[in-house]
């Protein structure tokens, strides 16, 4: 009896383990096929990785990338906004997010945006120039 229980535990903790694998498989294979632009492909594997992994920002941030390219601004900031529940330090999100407030001439939002990337850059710091450059050539001047 006891030999059968821990053959049982056996194959449950393999079939756990593969199944771990197998949805990681999804991210990584969907980031593959956003690198080769097949971004129907990749956002299909983007979206299953989500059903087993719905707390995974990264899966969330490239659907957004997929529908920016696809100039689904509403899917693109919806995702966004799930990326910045799950990870509000994610750089790249809060980004992507002023470029989107750029876009609806939201400027207080995007300043609010602003000091947020300002706190939290890494990697992405140089954008920051580009986007006070953006702020400062289309928000209304005041003529007085």
């Amino acid at each position: 009896m006891l030999k059968k229980i821990q053959i049982l535990l056996i194959v449950l903790f393999c079939s756990h383990l593969s199944q771990s694998f197998a949805l990681e498989d999804f991210y990584e294979e969907g980031i593959k096929k956003y690198n080769d632009k097949k971004l129907e492909d990749a956002k299909f594997l983007f979206q299953r990785s989500i059903i087993f992994r719905p707390k995974d920002a990264k899966s969330y941030l490239y659907l957004a990338k997929i529908y920016n390219s696809e100039k689904n601004q509403k899917e693109e900031e919806k995702n966004i906004n799930t990326v910045l529940l799950l990870d509000p330090k994610n750089e790249e999100a809060v980004y992507m997010l002023m470029n989107i407030e750029l876009i609806k001439s939201n400027y207080s939002e995007v300043r609010r945006h602003l000091i947020i990337f300002s706190s939290i850059c890494k990697n992405l710091c140089e954008k920051e120039k580009l986007i006070l450059k953006s702020l400062k050539n289309l928000e209304p001047k005041n003529e007085s």
